[in-house]
């Protein structure tokens, strides 16, 4: 089978290496990592036409999209309609992820507990809202935002400055419409599911790390590591999940028909009682957390979105699969990152990487005399993998602190509530 996956970045270049597995791999634009594994090819996700042609002159049987900005664009529309097969869902069901006005009201409709939130065109109004409502509270931006879309505003003051910044074109298109959400406390989790829109196979869960500082401070991100498995996802919780979440979403969004094929990405909050609410659905793998969750589950992902992309009968085995191994991975970002990230920084690597490790490009590049260099935000994701998540933890850190740039900003914690409830147990 051959296999073109669309992006250039680190769940990109993790979706290049599990494909590989069982098929000939092209990336568009790829890395210097998906270069290791196939070929790239020179098109941006955005040129529609360009990535048709490239399906149809490198004879391409099966595309994998992975960024979030192509699927709610209409690639997978674009491509199917030209007669190719897509592992993605269409612009009407990314919509799930590039409208989170619309994502409440999917949710309102199928009854998923999700936090209480109003959604604003008016920042008048908005500001109105917010003085009304007690603290701390959530606004966010409606549209894609690269992750960086929801801030968490500790008093009301905060949340009317964030209110102002999104109105007046901090965030682009995407800050045109305004959400202002309840905030509700606990401890997050990501599900990354696998589904034909009526059977689902759920990844092992993860978490990940948003914000850049260690202890969870500072600004948000697009993610700065991530780990599985996850203890409080026990069998009682992932139950729950699908009964709750997952079987009534896809149900509803079969009804108003938009039948939801690819991966669903749901990002839950479960509450120190128990209480579970979705606080967002992406329409793709999640990064950093495809970096933790396919190396551990060791799925043989092309089969799965083969059947799924060609409308056979797709039968999962099971609905769960579960994780093989524990996996953690630390993201190494550019100086500047997130604000204002510094490319160009020449990066140094260790010839061999250590064992049970795994190393993911994202924003790299390679010069034709073979320097490598930073060429983005977030530059390398550092995994590994151990018989649980404190030693896994231990080989991500170990690797990501043999590689240096200048400026190279980590997280030495990440995973660091599971290692303390492994150190607690």
């Amino acid at each position: 089978m051959r296999v073109l996956v669309v992006g250039g970045g680190g769940r990109e270049h993790t979706l290049c290496w599990t494909l590989a597995r069982s098929a000939q791999v092209f990336c568009a634009p790829g890395n210097p990592g998906t270069a290791q594994l196939g070929t790239n090819l020179p098109v941006e996700p955005d040129d529609h036409q360009g990535i048709t042609d490239a399906v149809q002159a490198h004879q391409v049987d099966l595309t994998v999209i992975g960024p979030e900005a192509p699927l709610a664009a209409g690639l997978t529309d674009h491509l199917t309609a030209a007669g190719h097969y897509v592992f993605g869902p269409t612009a009407a069901a990314a919509r799930i992820e590039s409208s989170k006005a619309y994502a409440k009201e999917i949710m309102l409709a199928a009854g998923v507990p999700t936090p209480t939130s109003e959604t604003f065109r008016d920042q008048g109004r908005a500001l109105d809202y917010i003085r009304g409502h007690a603290e701390p509270l959530v606004v966010k931006a409606s549209g894609l935002a690269a992750g960086k879309g929801a801030i968490v505003c500790e008093t009301r003051v905060h949340a009317e400055a964030a209110v102002r910044q999104m109105f007046g074109g901090a965030f682009g298109e995407a800050g045109k419409v305004v959400l202002v959400e309840e905030f509700v406390s606990g401890e997050e989790i990501s599900i990354l599911v696998v589904t034909d829109g009526e059977r689902h196979l759920v990844l092992p869960p993860s978490q990940d790390h948003k914000r850049i500082g260690e202890g969870d401070t500072g600004l948000n991100t697009g993610g700065m590591g991530a780990y599985t498995p996850v203890s409080i996802a026990d069998d009682a919780l992932m139950d729950r999940v699908d009964r709750e979440i997952l079987e009534p979403i896809f149900h509803t969004l079969h009804q108003q028909n938009t039948p939801y094929t690819g991966v669903l990405y749901a990002g839950l909050m479960v509450g120190d009682t128990g209480d579970l609410s979705v606080l967002e659905f992406n329409c793709r793998f999640g990064d950093p957390e495809a970096q933790v969750v396919l190396p551990a589950s060791a799925l043989d992902l092309a089969p799965h979105a083969w059947a799924i992309a060609a409308g056979e009968h797709w039968s999962p085995g099971s609905s769960r699969c579960r994780a093989a191994r524990a996996a953690v991975t630390t993201v190494l970002a550019s100086h500047g990152y997130p604000a204002s990230p510094r490319k160009g920084d020449p990066i140094t690597v260790p010839g061999e990487l250590p064992a049970e490790t795994l190393l993911f490009h994202a924003g790299t590049a390679m010069d034709r005399d073979g320097t490598l260099r930073t060429a983005g935000g977030r530059v390398l994701s550092a995994t590994g993998l151990g018989r649980d998540v404190p030693e896994a933890a231990a080989r991500s850190r170990a690797l990501a602190e043999a590689i240096t740039f200048a400026g190279r900003q980590l997280r030495r914690d990440i995973a660091w509530r599971e290692v303390a409830r492994a150190g607690a147990s």
